[in-house]
């Protein structure tokens, strides 16, 4: 397969006690009780996007970056439980598939594709929503788009993705303090749209692909030993999101690649069993599918519901709350 079409089936994701062991596969049945949750549709984006970034920070849910119908979208949207407005401005020419966290009330946009094409960037935004100002921090080692990034102990976790060339298994750390970066133990494979999340101190890589292969691997780093263990697998899958709510880690929608279609699978993993189980479907499946928390429920805002374009696709408008009771 061409670079092409190697880096057109890249994308990005802004991850249990880790342990050599593995747990059991996706289970599909029926679901127990407080498990299944509930839906609703919330109040759609202002612009359709897929591609993008989201983050939760102080109340309020910002959609960022993304490609839409009518090319990069550059609008960054707010959304403060009952409506979206017109936050900001992305600065640049627009980017798909960078990551996105929050780090002491800062929003950072890392790396992505420029536009809606597959060349990389090593930019570092920072967006302070006390003042509404953007600046530059220290840019990534390479650049990257369709990595994933949590915040880990401080410090800001960028791991997979794809260069110029393919996908890569790099993992970045940065320190905000010392607006540096630095290397720590790369992925067990290079991997491009894992989704991430950090649950009982360690992280979680889920799933990925690199150009037409998905993968179902779990990969759980331990920052104590800069060491990656394997986790239970999932059905293979890209660009698929994920929380920590409710004390387990959910999985929502993404994309299989060997079957040609979106995804609207909600999996949660169970602490205790270290089992995934099937509790829940999407309303709109989707790829792309950037879950947050917000108000004690989880929204999965945007996507495309369309496999492939990866760089280009038009996304969509939707925002779906997801909640279950305590």
């Amino acid at each position: 397969m061409g670079i092409a079409a190697l880096l057109t089936a890249l994308a990005t994701g802004t991850a249990l006690s880790a342990g050599a062991s593995m747990g059991s596969t996706t289970k599909a049945d029926k679901p127990r009780r407080g498990e299944a949750g509930s839906w609703r549709r919330a109040a759609p984006l202002l612009h359709a996007r897929s591609a993008h970034a989201v983050v939760s920070s102080n109340g309020n849910i910002y959609a960022l970056a993304g490609s839409g119908p009518g090319g990069p979208v550059l609008a960054v949207e707010r959304y403060d439980g009952k409506r979206w407005v017109d936050e900001t401005t992305l600065p640049g020419g627009g980017l798909n598939a960078p990551a996105a966290v929050v780090l002491n009330g800062l929003i950072y946009v890392i790396g992505g594709f420029e536009g809606v094409g597959n060349v990389p960037t090593n930019a570092v935004h920072v967006y302070d929503p006390a003042t509404r100002r953007w600046r530059d921090a220290a840019p990534l080692p390479a650049p990257r788009g369709g990595h994933a990034a949590v915040t880990l102990a401080g410090k800001i976790h960028v791991f997979g993705g794809g260069n110029s060339a393919s996908t890569i298994a790099d993992h970045s750390v940065y320190d905000a303090v010392a607006d540096s970066w630095a290397a720590a133990a790369q992925l067990p494979r290079a991997e491009g749209s894992p989704a991430a999340v950090v649950f009982r101190g360690r992280i979680y890589s889920i799933g990925g692909r690199s150009g037409s292969s998905d993968f179902g691997a779990v990969d759980i780093y331990n920052p104590a030993s800069d060491t990656w263990g394997q986790g239970p697998r999932v059905g293979p899958r890209g660009t698929a999101g994920a929380v920590v709510y409710r004390s387990a880690v959910y999985l929502f929608g993404g994309e299989s690649q060997s079957r040609g279609k979106t995804l609207s699978d909600v999996l949660r993993l169970h602490p205790k069993t270290n089992s995934w189980r099937r509790v829940s479907r999407m309303p709109t499946a989707r790829n792309y599918a950037r879950a947050v928390p917000l108000n004690d429920a989880v929204y999965v805002v945007g996507g495309s519901r369309v496999a492939g374009a990866s760089h280009s696709s038009a996304g969509s408008k939707v925002v779906e709350r997801f909640f279950v009771r305590r």
